[in-house]
């Protein structure tokens, strides 16, 4: 096997590359607790809603927004 091809190897096993097609936005993190909510994963009415943020079920603190980016995206 060539140098090439090895590498080519190297990057068509990291995994894969599709992104969930489930409608996710992104996450709702908390910052202190370190807890990730996807925003799927909230109920409806919070996640139509633009004015409510969600709030951490450990610790109580408002959760923030982050997008989902990149093609492998754990969000």
């Amino acid at each position: 096997m060539g140098f090439i091809a090895s590498m080519k190897a190297v990057f068509d096993s990291t995994g894969p590359t599709d992104r969930p097609t489930d409608g996710s936005r992104g996450a709702y993190w908390c910052d202190d607790c370190g807890v990730r909510i996807r925003d799927v994963d909230l109920e409806e009415e919070r996640v139509d809603s633009t004015e409510e943020v969600p709030t951490c079920p450990d610790c109580g603190d408002e959760m923030r927004f982050e997008r989902s980016t990149g093609r492998s995206c754990a969000c």
